[in-house]
């Protein structure tokens, strides 16, 4: 694969280096574990400064995308996702951008009736069904992540669609409903015997709950999630500027 640089373009040089080192590492070479090429090697690759490239590996390392280490050289780091509250995406996007190869695990698709909590955040009666989607997903090495996702019924989804899809994509183009707005909490559980079964762990290891609570462009209610993820395999960073 090629990589260049446009001097000419607007995109500042390190922006465009930071791209290039992503679509770079998402490669399964790196995936696995090769060591990248040195900065004096990149940089001459790219026809870019060393402090212009150092700049683009700083980001990535930053985001826990990439380790540096002395003498050793800079890998992709195996042992963490990554997940930045400022760039909200659908988990397949939000990978994607970050170099890492997802597998699904397991994917099952059912209809229940809400209980009263998940009822009264979409605005409905317990009666109604509504869509439920079960995904464990992760590393080839192994699942870090349980998803369980709920529709709302207004949505009108039917249970057969390619789920294998980026979630949001999906919705967008075949649904017209569009995710605009994302709500979050992240805490700290215990695995029960169920996660821990998912996610190839002991019950009682630690796990991060995050919650997301999703609207469309209307601040209507879309859909509610929740995510357990490995506690060694997950770090959510927050940047904040003034």
């Amino acid at each position: 694969m090629k990589y260049s640089i446009d001097h000419k373009s607007p995109v500042p040089l390190h922006v465009q280096a930071e791209e290039l080192l992503r679509k770079l590492i998402s490669q399964d070479e790196y995936q696995n574990g090769k060591v990248l090429p040195n900065e004096v090697e990149l940089a001459k690759l790219l026809a870019i400064s060393r402090t212009t490239l150092r700049q683009a590996i700083n980001k990535l390392v930053y985001e826990g995308l990439l380790v540096r280490k002395k003498r050793a050289g800079t890998k992709v780091n195996q042992s963490t996702v990554s997940s930045k509250s400022n760039n909200w995406l659908s988990f397949s996007q939000e990978m994607k951008l970050r170099g890492i190869n997802i597998k699904n695990f397991e994917l099952h698709v059912t209809w229940v009736f809400p209980d009263e909590m998940l009822a009264n955040f979409f605005e409905i009666k317990t009666d109604r069904k509504v869509l439920k989607m079960e995904r464990v997903r992760g590393k080839n090495d192994g699942p870090f992540v349980y998803f369980i996702s709920y529709f709302h019924p207004r949505i009108g989804l039917t249970g057969d669609e390619d789920f294998k899809r980026p979630l949001y994509e999906l919705l967008e183009q075949d649904y017209s409903t569009i995710a605009s707005l994302s709500k979050e909490e992240i805490s700290a559980h215990a695995a029960d015997e169920l996660i821990a079964e998912k996610l190839q762990i002991k019950s009682s290891e630690p796990v991060l709950l995050r919650k997301r609570f999703v609207f469309d462009q209307g601040e209507r209610p879309i859909e509610y999630n929740l995510g357990y993820y490995k506690a060694d395999s997950f770090v959510y960073t927050v940047e904040s500027r003034r």
